[in-house]
């Protein structure tokens, strides 16, 4: 039995290095990483078959670049924006929003952008789709349906979390502070209940929160993992009972996860699939993400036997605790002052 236990323990200390030695080689393009924001259009329905069209581009697009954004036949132009961050135009299109094509032309490239369509019809459904860089072209469905919208709400999830890097930054102190698999389970479960419940109750507008606020708080959540471990001292509450810190930043994160939600709007007839299938498709995207580092760890167990048995544990944990928590600092203070400027 002892044995056993043994063998259990030094598996898991193994897993642990080889998840420290993916977290340092993947640090550096972290710490390049920055908020990836998709290129948000909105339709708007009104009487008469007037659609109006408005287009957000991320700041980070530079000048000469921004995309031309127009709606195709039937639809005739009324009024028309030139290209900018920002462009307003107003369509009559005969038949309303429903099968009215969107077009997109980058000028000189697209820097990898996908673009967040949210298409609101007169009587007050709402439509949304999120398409890839490749795509340059989305045709407004007719009718909403539960499939339609299950499919549509659940990528939106999973390319979310792909997005949320400071998430994931999250997830991955968690999972290096709660260590053994049982904890790793617990713990990763009260962030995922946490993070349910406040997203529910946002999206649904039971309770409102400042989304500035919000993301400041998730930030000083990574600086605060990021200085718990590599402080190192196993006597504090979160390396005791990290389930407690994961529910309690869990809370916030679900508020978060509600802040790109909001962007995009909840149907009217099938909100409780939209929500639901958001939040799974939340959920997929971070299974996706562990069992990509599974595979790693496989991959560097099985070929990097020296590399990992030379590899002093407590010393890659400062070193990626250190670049994550400056990383995220930056992040918390940038955000604190948006925060400030938006009160």
């Amino acid at each position: 039995m002892s044995q056993n236990i043994a063998l259990i323990t030094g598996s898991i200390a193994k897993m642990r290095r080889y998840f420290l030695i993916i977290l340092v080689l993947l640090v550096p393009a972290i710490a390049r990483a920055h908020d990836s924001r998709p290129l948000l259009i909105q339709l708007n329905e009104q009487s008469n078959g007037v659609v109006e069209l408005s287009m957000t581009a991320p700041a980070s697009i530079p000048k000469g670049d921004f995309p031309a954004v127009s709606l195709g036949p039937p639809c005739t132009a009324l009024s028309a924006g030139a290209p900018g961050q920002r462009l307003r135009a107003v369509y009559k299109c005969e038949g309303g929003i429903a099968g009215v094509e969107v077009d997109i032309v980058w000028p000189v490239y697209n820097p990898s952008l996908s673009a967040l369509i949210r298409a609101s019809y007169l009587n007050g459904e709402t439509r949304t789709a999120l398409i890839n860089p490749a795509e340059t072209s989305w045709r407004a469905p007719a009718a909403e349906s539960f499939a339609g919208v299950s499919s549509s709400y659940f990528q939106l999830g999973v390319s979310h979390i792909f997005g949320g890097i400071d998430h994931l930054l999250f997830l991955g102190g968690l999972l290096i502070i709660a260590g053994s698999i049982r904890r790793i389970v617990v713990t990763a479960s009260g962030f995922t209940l946490a993070h349910s419940v406040t997203l529910a109750l946002v999206a649904l507008n039971v309770i409102s929160v400042s989304i500035p606020a919000t993301e400041t708080v998730i930030a000083l959540s990574i600086v605060f993992l990021a200085t718990e471990i590599a402080r190192g001292d196993k006597t504090t509450l979160a390396w005791r009972r990290p389930v407690l810190v994961a529910s309690a930043f869990g809370l916030v994160h679900g508020a978060g996860f509600a802040a790109a939600l909001g962007e995009v709007g909840l149907p009217q007839t099938e909100k409780i699939a939209a929500l639901l299938f958001f939040n799974v498709g939340v959920e997929t995207g971070q299974l996706l993400i562990i069992l990509a580092a599974a595979f790693a760890v496989f991959t560097l167990r099985r070929f990097g036997g020296i590399l990992t048995e030379t590899m002093d544990i407590r010393r890659a944990e400062i070193a990626a605790a250190y670049v994550i928590g400056i990383v995220s600092a930056y992040w918390f203070l940038e955000r604190l002052m948006s925060a400030v400027l938006v009160v």
